[in-house]
């Protein structure tokens, strides 16, 4: 076995002490913070981090609960009053968004889940300086210096974005819903 395969078996054994300890630091930190190093360095590698300059992890909280329409306040609205709707996002492809509008001139490669609490969650998102010289001369990262990918984190053009849009289904008899929920149900 390699190195990263005993890594994450390691962080498979919950050592819920050292994460209990880890979550009382990070409920104090901001909401978006910038790494040194990946926490988990088995998911960043497989997610896309390399360890080299332009590339970065960025540690985002998100609050935990139904993400629902905001209540009104003073007197009836009677067009509100209708069946509330939970926002369809997941907390994952909150955190790369909210991680994103921090780091405007860079783009989020990918991201994973780190922990969680009543609460919040954190996510580790790792973002790329598109226009880094080291980043340009990698060719597993230079199609993201190409103007078509520039914002894909709101286009739901990452992993947790294609999830959200339905299209992690594959093989023989899967649910399909593609190119989107949305035209799969207007096919319908």
């Amino acid at each position: 076995m390699g190195l990263f395969k005993y890594l994450s078996q390691n962080t498979r054994k919950h050592d819920f002490s050292s994460i209990k300890t880890n979550l009382i630091d990070w409920r104090n930190e901001p909401v978006t913070k910038r790494l040194e190093h990946p926490s988990r360095m088995d998911r960043a590698r497989a997610v896309g981090y390399r360890a080299k300059q332009g590339v970065f992890v960025v540690r985002q909280r998100v609050s935990r609960g139904s993400h629902r329409r905001p209540d009104w306040s003073g007197g009836r609205h009677s067009h509100n009053m209708g069946a509330r709707l939970n926002l369809r996002k997941n907390y994952q492809m909150i955190a790369e968004e909210r991680a994103q509008s921090a780091y405007v001139n860079c783009e989020v490669l990918n991201s994973y889940y780190v922990a969680e609490d009543g609460k919040h969650y954190w996510f580790e998102v790792v973002m790329v300086d598109k226009a880094h010289p080291s980043v340009m001369s990698d060719h597993r990262l230079l199609f993201l210096a190409f103007p078509q990918n520039r914002g894909r984190v709101h286009r739901g053009l990452t992993s947790a974005g294609r999830k959200v849009r339905g299209l992690r289904h594959k093989g023989k008899g899967a649910e399909k819903a593609r190119p989107s929920r949305r035209s799969h149900s207007r096919r319908l």
